[in-house]
């Protein structure tokens, strides 16, 4: 038996008092109808309704159990609204996973602007360089640095992420500026600890890639803190564009340039890419952030 479609029908009859105005609301004959409730009543093993000739009326078991269902059926019915309003209109709670470096510094201003138009999405952010299972962390968005996952996800770039070394003008004034990648050896670096070891620096030399990394200064996962010290003159620091452009537009560090450049990784190239789960974009919530971090953060 079909519980719920039966409550309904009961439901139905109750506030109509007919078997044949309920029917029609639902488009199937009174005798279905009337064959549904008897179920339900020897189910129940009670009488809900007096049947007559000319008139229904609800049993005094039938009463109490009409106020009790009404509730039930007014409240599946507000949760239903509700589901259908989720998949139709953006609202919700959007979990977004994100580099800590390029989630403060890239993401967040463009994430003001988001929620700005779409007040009904809260926003649930988690910053980490640790890798993200989407499904199982409950994840909805994923920013990651490097290489586009082999898993079963979307993996839209949205910009480089090839790391470059800068400083700032007065450390080049001190120190000067190292013309050969092997001369770096004998600078003052500052170092992004990812979550295995600190960024390594690679230089292309003698026909092989080698470690020609600076004497450490500092290390750490706060590229906040490492750009401070940076611009404070206290050495040299690799660093993606999205992190160093601002700094290098408006003169407070400067590029330096090798030939072939200086590297984080022996072979291939590094970007940044959104993460999302292909059946995922079809809920309102995730479909219009990704479109919208897409739009304003994907550059050719």
């Amino acid at each position: 038996m079909d519980k719920l479609r039966a409550l309904r029908y009961f439901a139905a009859v109750a506030e109509t008092g007919s078997f044949t105005t309920a029917a029609s609301q639902f488009k199937v004959p009174p005798s279905s109808l009337s064959r549904r409730i008897a179920d339900l009543e020897e189910d129940l093993g009670a009488t809900l309704l007096h049947r007559t000739t000319r008139l229904v009326k609800l049993t005094e078991v039938g009463r109490q159990y009409h106020n009790s269902v009404i509730d039930i059926l007014d409240r599946l019915q507000r949760a239903d609204e509700a589901v259908r309003s989720y998949q139709t209109k953006p609202q919700g709670t959007l979990r977004i996973s994100s580099m800590p470096a390029f989630g403060s510094a890239v993401l967040l201003p463009v994430l003001d602007q988001f929620n700005g138009e779409y007040p009904d999405i809260t926003l649930d952010l988690h910053f980490s360089d640790e890798l993200a299972v989407l499904d199982r962390d409950g994840v909805d968005i994923a920013i990651r640095g490097g290489f586009a996952p082999n898993e079963r996800l979307v993996a839209v770039r949205l910009m480089s992420n090839d790391f470059a070394p800068v400083a700032a003008p007065s450390y080049l004034e001190k120190h000067g500026i190292p013309a050969e990648v092997t001369e770096l050896r004998s600078h003052l670096g500052l170092f992004y600890r990812a979550p295995r070891q600190p960024t390594p620096w690679l230089g292309y030399v003698n026909g092989q890639w080698q470690d020609v990394a600076a004497k450490p200064v500092a290390i750490s996962n706060d590229v906040g803190w490492l750009m401070d010290q940076a611009l404070a003159g206290r050495g040299i620091i690799m660093l993606p564009p999205w992190a160093y452009q601002r700094y290098v537009d408006s003169g407070q560090m400067r590029l330096l340039s090798f030939d072939p450049p200086l590297r984080v990784i022996a072979e291939g190239s590094t970007s940044v890419f959104l993460l999302y789960q292909t059946q995922r974009y079809q809920v309102p919530k995730i479909r219009v952030a990704v479109d919208y971090l897409v739009k304003h953060l994907r550059q050719e």
